[in-house]
């Protein structure tokens, strides 16, 4: 009776549980209409040339864990470090990137590239690169646990015998 009681309260909140959404659901732009304001290059981080750097934020997730950009840079060679888990797409021009690892890639128009967070690459623009840009902040390292094995279980899951072999 009382596991009864506690389901029919249960079903009743969930309603008052969900959290209201903020802001539009759907963010739409063209890149070429986005207002770009200047976003330049830590000093430090400059290894050749005077690159000239803007940013135009898109959107941001509700939890601010994502968000989504356009950036574009002139010529110049720099470092860059990536704080956040980054996924680019190159619109315009191209970028000679080296990872930390020494691989070396060259990125053009219609390109999608992933950096991890935490990570540094150089990136050497001839003559000018625009990209749009996913970031998202890494969980912090408990949370990223609790997931990963959430993740692995389900796959145990999915994996396991469903009925037995006649």
């Amino acid at each position: 009776m009382l596991a009864g009681a506690v389901a029919m309260a249960a079903r009743s909140a969930a309603p008052l549980m969900v959290i209201p959404q903020r802001g539009p659901s759907l963010v739409s732009a063209t890149a070429d209409s986005m207002a770009m304001r200047a976003s330049p290059i830590e000093p430090s981080w400059i290894l050749a040339g005077a690159p000239v750097a803007r940013v135009a934020d898109h959107s941001k997730s509700h939890d601010e864990a994502a968000i989504t950009a356009v950036w574009d840079c002139t010529a110049g060679e720099f470092r860059w470090y990536f704080h956040w888990d980054e996924t680019v797409m190159i619109l315009e021009g191209e970028v000679h990137i080296t990872a930390e690892d020494g691989s070396i890639r060259v990125l053009r128009a219609g390109d999608i590239a992933y950096f991890t967070a935490n990570t540094w690459a150089t990136w050497r623009v001839d003559d000018y690169v625009k990209k749009v840009a996913f970031l998202r902040k890494p969980f912090p390292t408990p949370v990223a646990l609790a997931y990963r094995l959430r993740n692995m279980l389900g796959r145990l899951r999915n994996k396991a015998p469903t009925g037995l072999a006649a």
